[in-house]
């Protein structure tokens, strides 16, 4: 869920073409108005046919415009006045004829001609696809697509699945919050463009038996909101996650693992591959020697189980050992002398930069505190020492290491 903040101060035009996504549409400009955008609906004459300019209107707050002719502007021109005053024109839905209007320079109506008659070089055109599988993958609508981005449109989606029509496949419109994820992306500095970034995140389990295990608290958030903001500033991200229920940030590459030996089976072989390795996970220092093939049973009389522990490898400690090793980001959750315990892991584990916080006061929760450490100094973030929600960190944090790795490689 986005910060209602995230998109403050940004007028989207968001443009409605014929389809039945249009019903997603209304959900779209909700979570859009709630993000902070204010929102100019467009729609054309078949959009009409799917969803009312009164629904579109009562949640926008604003009233839908449709037609080029709308003696509502002071100088009769909508299509002039709606570019310039936008930050971004979204699309959602686009249709196949849409789609193909906009690479012919079809100029017939308000919203393609809005789309043509807007400052390219700042305000973007962002196109959300949605159609039956056999027209999306129509040799036509590729080759419309394709000339699109090279005509700087900027498309999200489609996404997969079942369709209106009853058929299973590509090319429905993304959900209303992957297109916000999306918008909210777009928007962000694309300071680690061209970077690959591989990130741990979550706790591990080691079990002792079939049912119970080793683990804590960790609930991968942090780690989670760092993936995404990777993403957001234009890196290729690998995820390798432990055990927990966190959506996938859009983009994102993700790993599944349970235990410690499987996450370090899965970072080490691919280290070398990334530039950045970011060690959030809480990984488990120790695992039973032996895990029980049955569940040990509670039987009254008899004595309490005893388990033999034997130490679990050292996952940031081999990557940074590594002959190519990417730039390595360690994380230290402690629960005392933060600066102290945090610095020391970072001269043991030989890693340019660790990052500190509290476990017991960050587990689980939305929001964190973190202290930056390196070999000659410390920084909180947030700055005035307080705290802040971990997406608003995880970004500030990717803007800190964007600044390392140009320093490393002027």
């Amino acid at each position: 869920m986005s910060e209602p903040s995230e998109l403050q101060g940004k007028h989207i035009v968001l443009g409605l073409t014929g389809g039945i996504a249009c019903y997603k549409s209304a959900e779209f400009v909700r979570l859009l108005t709630k993000a902070g955008a204010t929102v100019q609906v467009v729609m054309t004459e078949a959009a009409a046919s799917f969803i009312t300019p009164v629904t579109m209107q009562a949640l926008s707050g604003r009233p839908v415009v449709t037609s080029q002719w709308d003696a509502r502007e002071p100088n009769n021109m909508a299509h002039i006045n709606l570019g310039r005053e936008a930050d971004a024109i979204v699309l959602a839905p686009a249709s196949a004829d849409f789609i193909a209007r906009l690479v012919q320079g079809r100029a017939d109506e308000l919203l393609s001609l809005t789309c043509l008659a807007r400052p390219r070089e700042r305000c973007p055109l962002l196109v959300a696809p949605a159609m039956n599988r056999e027209m999306w993958s129509h040799p036509a609508t590729q080759r419309n697509v394709a000339q699109l981005q090279v005509d700087g449109a900027v498309i999200l989606g489609p996404g997969c699945g079942d369709q209106a029509c009853g058929e299973v496949g590509d090319g429905r419109m993304l959900e209303p919050a992957e297109l916000l994820e999306d918008l909210i992306a777009f928007f962000q500095p694309k300071v680690l463009a061209g970077k690959r970034l591989l990130i741990t995140a979550g706790p591990t389990f080691e079990p002792i038996d079939p049912v119970r295990g080793i683990t804590n608290h960790s609930s991968g958030k942090m780690g989670f909101a760092i993936a995404r903001a990777a993403r957001e500033a234009g890196a290729e991200v690998t995820l390798v996650a432990g055990p927990v229920h966190q959506p996938t940030p859009r983009g994102v590459r993700r790993q599944n693992v349970m235990t410690a030996q499987q996450m370090f089976d899965a970072v080490v072989p691919q280290a070398q591959q990334h530039d950045v390795f970011i060690a959030t996970a809480a990984v488990a220092d120790w695992r039973p020697a032996n895990s029980a093939e049955h569940k040990i049973k509670k039987e009254g009389g008899k004595d309490v189980p005893t388990f033999e522990l034997t130490e679990n490898p050292d996952i940031l400690a081999a990557v940074a050992g590594l002959s190519d090793a990417p730039y390595c980001v360690g994380f230290a959750a402690e629960s005392e002398r933060l600066l102290e315990h945090a610095r020391a892991k970072m001269l043991r584990k030989r890693i340019p930069l660790i990052v500190g916080n509290l476990g017991p006061a960050t587990f689980g929760r939305d929001d964190n505190a973190l202290l930056l450490i390196d070999a000659t100094s410390d920084r909180a973030l947030p700055p005035d020492g307080g705290r802040a929600d971990k997406l608003t960190l995880a970004r500030a944090l990717m803007q800190d290491i964007a600044q390392r790795l140009q320093a490393v490689n002027p």
